[in-house]
């Protein structure tokens, strides 16, 4: 058998992906038609991939969204596609190059591709690959920062709760105000 030198499977794989990209193109433009919406597995750990450390942690190797009721801010790029969804009530916005990209499946008329990741073709840009790192290390550091302010805040805190009298009074001796039940805000009917 012949080598293939023209790597058909690589060009099979981008073009397919280039078809992703049109479609997700369209839905950003005009929104989910009908009954359609997509399931989308891509590798959390591919170059330009942009997801939180909290999403990482719990996806380190793959991750599947879907894209029906409730996502937004779908941005379509040259190189990759930025969503809003929430996760747990958390919103969070994800960066995922088509590079990255795993399967891309519409249940609802069964339609399926699957991807190698590692095999394209297409390049990332230096200055993609950059910006997501530099993001990623103000993510950390805010992340960071957060983490120490909390037990900052949470030392003056406790001392203060340690001081306080169990007879509801604060330190300064004057009342410390009365638990209200809702009922009381509540119409009566």
């Amino acid at each position: 058998m012949a080598e293939d030198l023209l790597r058909y499977d690589i060009l099979i794989q981008d073009a397919l992906r280039g078809a992703v990209k049109k479609i997700l193109a369209e839905v950003g433009r005009t929104g989910l038609p009908g009954d359609h919406h997509f399931y989308i597995a891509f590798d959390t750990n591919a170059p330009g991939v942009r997801v939180s450390s909290r999403l990482k942690e719990r996806y380190p190797q793959e991750m599947t969204i879907v894209l029906q009721h409730q996502f937004w801010d779908l941005a379509i790029g040259e190189h990759a596609f930025e969503v809003g969804l929430s996760f747990g009530g958390v919103p969070e916005k994800l960066l995922v190059p088509y590079s990255a990209i795993k399967g891309f499946f519409d249940p609802s008329v069964q339609f399926a591709l699957e991807f190698d990741p590692g095999k394209t073709a297409e390049e990332l840009p230096e200055e993609l690959l950059e910006a997501v790192e530099e993001l990623a290390r103000a993510e950390k550091a805010a992340e960071e920062t957060a983490v120490a302010t909390d037990a900052a805040a949470e030392k003056p805190a406790e001392a203060a709760s340690a001081d306080a009298d169990t007879d509801g009074d604060k330190p300064d001796g004057t009342d410390g105000g009365q638990v209200v039940s809702l009922d009381a805000f509540r119409k009566k009917t």
